[in-house]
């Protein structure tokens, strides 16, 4: 059964890898639009994770790696995401939907001892799939009258995954502190296109050759989150308190950026295979600074076994990155997350509901993006359910998992993009004491 297992979560792998993620204009920046966390758990709750020590023994933290105190089976996780988007802007009254399902999780989660526990996850980080195209007329003045000459269009293109594979291990120093460490690997492609065409008034094309400006960056990037924990639990009145924080350091990373400048044509009617190509300009960069510093704190407070609530600050740097050629800058990323949890009575068998663990949040997050004076930023509400299978209890929390996210993102300043979101999640938790010898028959 463990051979079936290995080769069933290395092709599960293998898909996450090949599928393709639609996404945001705003993609078209940087490494595209980021997805992580993607757990149902963490999302569900507006993303706190900081200060979350699950009550049940079946869930694992990978975002802090030290909040694993309570965890004790043998945790498996499959999880798909659907992303539903709504674009607007005001240039041209224009308007669309872009829509994608793919599987957001994969892990694997254990405890070496009482006191040491292990994971393994793989996720897609950020993605690129997005063909925007844009038309601009041309005016010329004629017998002292402004008339149409003529059209530019600018076409748009990018595609790519950039994934994450994450190792974590825990350590529980005594009832209060533990600490944990996360060792991260990034790695993918992402491709970039912009292609300048010119029409007369009547739409027939002035030049026969393309002018194409692509971007290919090779990314492989490791780093380390490191995690602390502490937690104080009041034995008369069940009452805790939870404070923990992270930090992500150590970044060797290596993202070679191949820029071509050329005209050409398209050999083919799906205008993927060039022919005749001429290059104009051609270079290529090595980028260290793709993933920088990253920290967070998060407080929070509960009742044992009965609800819990969190507040969370996130922070990143900016970063920069090469696109079409140039070298772009990326403000600082601020997160404000707060969430939490509602369990009614995990021991009433007779009613179903009362043992479904209820989950709720919201954040707000200034993005790494601003565009003409406007960040881009993205805010939004979430809620989630954990409907634990009929043979679950208290200390086996397995189950079905779901999730929705509600938000938005970007404005209509400046003709710029808003974006509109629903995001529904859906995926399964199998905990048990899996992996064990039996001491005794």
């Amino acid at each position: 059964m463990k051979k079936i297992f290995a080769v069933s979560f290395i092709s599960v792998g293998y898909f996450l890898n090949a599928q393709s993620i639609s996404n945001s204009p705003y993609a078209t920046y940087g490494i595209g639009d980021v997805k992580y966390d993607n757990t149902i758990e963490t999302a569900s709750m507006g993303g706190i994770s900081t200060a979350y020590i699950s009550d049940f023994t079946s869930s694992f933290n990978f975002a802090n790696p030290a909040n694993n105190s309570n965890f004790e089976l043998t945790s498996i996780r499959l999880e798909a995401t659907n992303e539903n988007n709504y674009f607007k802007t005001n240039y041209n009254d224009t308007k669309s939907t872009k829509h994608s399902t793919y599987l957001s999780n994969i892990s694997l989660a254990f405890p070496l001892s009482p006191k040491v526990k292990m994971g393994l996850s793989y996720q897609p980080y950020s993605s690129k799939s997005y063909d925007i195209v844009n038309t601009v007329e041309k005016y010329e003045t004629i017998d002292n009258i402004q008339t149409l000459t003529g059209y530019f269009t600018n076409r748009f293109k990018g595609s790519g995954t950039l994934n994450t594979a994450q190792a974590a291990v825990s350590y529980k120093i005594d009832q209060n502190f533990a600490v944990g460490l996360r060792a991260n690997l990034y790695f993918g492609n992402l491709y970039d296109l912009n292609e300048l065409k010119s029409y007369d008034k009547d739409g027939v094309s002035n030049a026969e050759y393309i002018n194409g400006y692509e971007t290919k960056n090779s990314i492989k990037n490791f780093n380390f989150t490191l995690g602390g924990s502490y937690q104080s639990l009041n034995s008369r009145t069940d009452k805790k308190l939870t404070i923990g924080a992270t930090a992500t350091f150590g970044n060797t990373s290596k993202m070679i950026t191949d820029y071509t400048n050329s005209t050409y044509l398209y050999a083919d009617a799906a205008n993927s295979v060039k022919t005749s190509e001429t290059i104009i300009d051609q270079k290529s960069t090595s980028n260290k600074n793709l993933l920088p510093l990253q920290a967070s704190l998060g407080v929070g407070y509960g009742s044992e076994n009965h609800w819990f609530v969190s507040g969370q600050l996130d922070y990143k740097k900016g970063e920069d990155i090469s696109y079409f050629g140039k070298t772009f800058d990326f403000q600082d990323t601020y997160r404000i997350s707060a969430g939490g949890w509602y369990l009614p009575n995990y021991n009433n068998f007779r009613n179903y509901f009362s043992r479904v663990v209820y989950r709720y949040g919201a954040f707000y997050e200034r993005g790494n993006l601003k565009i003409d004076g406007n960040s881009i930023n993205k805010f939004g509400i979430s809620g989630g359910v954990l409907l634990p299978f009929k043979t679950s209890s208290i200390t086996r929390m397995s189950g079905l998992e779901l999730g929705i996210e509600v938000g938005k993102r970007g404005t209509l300043k400046n003709n710029l993009i808003n974006q509109n979101f629903i995001n529904l999640k859906v995926g399964f938790n199998f905990a048990d004491r899996w992996f064990r010898k039996n001491l005794y028959n």
